[in-house]
């Protein structure tokens, strides 16, 4: 994938990255990972936004949910209250949507945290997420016009791999060849300069 304009909604588990002249601080440098996109409007997850909030904090009430020091990540502006599962192993979750290969929404909460507690799997395999950004009819392709977003597939290395925050961006930077790669370097506004 590249930077440009979709003539097609965008696939589950593509990635968008935030130009770098994108001052808006929700999503500045931020890697978005899309799970739905169509005539209505898309829907996605940031997922380079580590929170100081462990899941064991927001499942206060859940039995083993104490023992978890895994962190949660700001998935978007919207929605605040809406706790998401991202991961890499569909055996986790029957009702997991697959986003990409290798990568999965969804599944039982109690599941998911049950192989946590049990080392059935581990941190590097999932990621919690509060909140998503959305976008209206036509509002993210205008965003694509204007060149806000650049395109990239999403890997499980890039969504669960990655180094937090700008890392994660740079890196998913970096695939899109030496010249995208290069826009890591600069500053938001060129006034910076």
């Amino acid at each position: 994938m590249s930077e440009g304009t979709p003539s097609e909604p965008l696939p589950p588990g593509s990635l968008l990255l935030a130009a770098p002249s994108m001052l808006d601080p929700n999503f500045m440098h931020a890697v978005v990972l899309m799970c739905d996109h169509d005539e209505a409007g898309a829907y996605g997850l940031i997922v380079n936004r580590p929170t100081a909030i462990g899941l064991g904090q927001l499942l206060s009430d859940h039995p083993l949910a104490d023992q978890l020091v895994l962190p949660v990540h700001e998935g978007g502006p919207v929605g605040r209250d809406r706790l998401q599962f991202l991961h890499r192993r569909s055996e986790l979750a029957e009702d997991a949507i697959t986003l990409a290969p290798g990568v999965f929404l969804g599944g039982a909460v109690e599941e998911l945290i049950d192989g946590l507690v049990l080392d059935r799997f581990g941190e590097q395999d999932l990621r919690v997420v509060v909140g998503y950004a959305g976008w209206g009819a036509g509002q993210l392709e205008a965003e694509l016009a204007e060149g806000s977003w650049l395109l990239a597939a999403g890997t499980p290395e890039l969504v669960f791999e990655a180094p937090p925050r700008e890392g994660a961006w740079r890196r998913a930077l970096r695939t899109l060849g030496p010249a995208a790669g290069a826009a890591e370097h600069l500053p938001p506004d060129p006034s910076w300069n």
